[in-house]
């Protein structure tokens, strides 16, 4: 995946140790050398990074990415969404090695497969990619003065700074949730009560859900091939086993006629705003 060879600074742990502490330090710009690459991070809160990586096109910023660095389960987790590529999936590495040389991998990926860093004085650093055989790239990168950014940055006059504050939106406006696609469950059953009641409680939890400030989005998916049912989005939790706790909270995923797939997703954070209005359009509740 060549966009992630543009954008491996963002595991840039120098001394710090990841299942301690959290490399807030990448907060700013940094420059592949030689190169009109760039990538740019902000420090969401102390387990959260969000970054993106761009060019230089006629005098405008091209966006080729979107980059996450947190901690679960204390590794360091780094996922990038390419635009463009892989049908909008983020490919996710998973720190492996520590220090000296901190390694992450990806075993399933295509290129590459595994990323090492290290650290050359406190503003560069030697990135290698390889597919753990034959291929290997290698690549420094720099950090730019504090003054960069700016100079980078196009300012918004229609502002809200007390809005963007309520709405947990970063500088760009984005904000992280988790997505659930909702499949059929795994344990089938002919028992028309169990599924009635199952299913009349799932649409009451929604709503409580939604009520609690948990769910953005809920609705049902068209028949598909992938036997995708629906889609829920999620908010204001903070780790995929959170997301867990809650869905079995839904009575027809606990007794198991529905089942789910989790996944990061960086969105909009207006897009809880749009649940006051959802609320004066209906004629018929479902």
């Amino acid at each position: 995946m060549k966009s992630l060879l543009l954008s491996a600074l963002l595991l840039l742990c120098n001394t710090l140790h990841a299942q301690t502490q959290f490399p807030t330090f990448l907060q700013g710009t940094w420059k592949v050398t030689d190169k009109n690459i760039y990538e740019h991070w902000d420090v969401v809160h102390d387990q959260l990074l969000k970054g993106f990586s761009y060019q230089f096109v006629n005098g405008h910023i091209k966006t080729s990415e979107y980059l996450e660095i947190k901690i679960e389960d204390n590794k360091l987790i780094y996922t990038a969404t390419v635009i463009g590529q892989n049908e909008g999936k983020s490919i996710v590495f998973t720190q492996t090695h520590d220090l000296p040389n901190l390694v992450f991998e990806n075993p399933d990926h295509d290129f590459p497969k595994q990323i090492s860093y290290q650290l050359i004085g406190n503003d560069t650093l030697a990135i290698q990619l390889s597919d753990r055989s034959n291929l290997t790239r290698s690549f420094l990168m720099t950090k730019q003065a504090a003054t960069t950014p700016t100079t980078f940055s196009k300012n918004n006059p229609n502002y809200d700074e007390a809005l963007a504050q309520r709405l947990g939106g970063d500088d760009y406006g984005m904000k992280s949730y988790y997505l659930v696609i909702l499949t059929s469950g795994k344990q089938p059953t002919s028992d028309t009560a169990l599924i009635r009641k199952s299913f009349q409680g799932h649409l009451a939890n929604i709503n409580s859900l939604v009520a609690k400030d948990k769910l953005v989005v809920a609705g049902p998916l068209g028949k598909n091939e992938k036997n995708y049912r629906g889609i829920f989005i999620f908010h204001n939790l903070q780790n995929a086993e959170e997301v867990k706790n809650v869905l079995q909270t839904d009575p027809a995923i606990h007794n198991g006629l529905l089942d789910y797939e989790i996944f990061s997703w960086y969105g909009s954070a207006a897009l809880p705003e749009y649940l006051p209005v959802s609320d004066k359009i209906w004629k018929l509740k479902p």
